[in-house]
């Protein structure tokens, strides 16, 4: 396949709002050993690169500058010892940076094939999303058949994700949403009870519906101000997973007691900062198990909006305005 010599990327001159991105043209990134050149066709709008373009999550040492973190397109070329695809295959990746360009270097252990039928489009929604549920509620976690998981932010990109995979795999739901579409749409994923955060308090609902026993596990964005009622919401032997901290990262007062009479698990942790091995057992876990319910059907990825690449500056106002139901993708071609 013949590479130019220069691509349109996004470029942030500096941090700021949506209007600070800019197209420009530059190089095509450079391989390194065990990476793969995609030439991309769709990539996904997550709250991460919303927080980069802030100037609040900067990339780690050694990756793209680049916004974008999930990419869709077909192989371009292999760097050096990259194994398991060839030219011209279609494949979906997690980006450590970069995916707001036309070509982006990812590593091959982090790209998986599209699931049989799929597009660029569907398939540029799963791989953030996807690796974050499957590390944090899964192998984290260890959400079983037949146990219950409250999701936080039932509606986001992340929570439509966990609805479906938790209730494909055998456990129970609980979600919380703003609005009361958005807890129609998470019951119509398979939530067996969607909690309105702005009318009802959660834990109070959570304990009524399950006899006050609680939960197994909690999938938590929001952090400080959720904590103590996630703590209060948790059965004995619950695991509490943090991913993000969009309700502040301190907590001002809570009861940690029933951490220690319940024997309860607290944890976190965030997916860019992961070694490439971790990440690679992440993607082995859901070409195992999440790959054929994509293929069978029985999960799908919700998609709110799909914008021109062009149009990324509008992707990231409709990401912080909080309305949209799914994901958010741009189309580079």
């Amino acid at each position: 396949m013949s590479l130019p010599a220069e691509m349109t990327f996004i470029d942030l001159p500096s941090p700021g709002g949506p209007e600070n991105m800019q197209l420009k043209t530059g190089p095509l990134p450079t391989l390194k050993p065990g990476d793969i050149l995609l030439r991309v066709e769709a990539a996904g709008i997550n709250r991460p690169d919303v927080l980069q373009r802030k100037g609040d999550y900067p990339p780690p040492p050694g990756a793209s500058p680049i916004l974008g973190l999930e990419v869709a397109g077909e192989v371009a070329a292999l760097g050096e010892g990259a194994q398991g695809f060839s030219i011209g295959d279609k494949v979906c990746a997690l980006a450590n940076g970069g995916g707001y360009a036309e070509y982006a270097a990812v590593p091959a252990t982090q790209a998986l094939a599209w699931p049989k039928g799929y597009d660029a489009v569907k398939a540029a929604a799963l791989p953030e999303t996807f690796f974050t549920v499957w590390a944090n509620v899964f192998d984290m976690a260890g959400l079983k058949a037949g146990e219950t998981i409250l999701i936080h932010g039932g509606s986001s990109g992340i929570g439509t994700t966990a609805i479906q995979l938790a209730k494909a795999l055998g456990a129970e739901v609980f979600v919380t949403a703003g609005s009361a579409d958005k807890c129609r749409a998470c019951e119509a994923l398979g939530a067996k009870r969607a909690i309105n955060y702005r009318d009802e308090d959660f834990r109070s609902v959570v304990l009524e519906e399950t006899g006050g026993r609680g939960v197994d596990v909690i999938l938590d964005m929001v952090g400080g101000r959720y904590f103590d009622r996630n703590i209060g919401s948790l059965a004995k032997d619950g695991r509490l997973s943090i991913i993000a901290f969009l309700g502040g990262a301190k907590v001002e007062a809570a009861n940690i007691a029933p951490i220690l009479t319940k024997r309860l698990h607290v944890m976190g942790s965030a997916l860019r900062p992961r070694t490439a091995s971790e990440k690679q057992v992440i993607r082995d876990g859901l070409l195992a198990s999440a790959w054929p319910l994509l293929e069978a059907g029985k999960v799908a990825p919700v998609i709110h909006a799909v914008l021109p690449f062009e149009q990324v500056a509008d992707g990231h106002r409709m990401m912080e305005e909080g309305d949209h139901i799914g994901k958010i993708v741009m189309t580079m071609r």
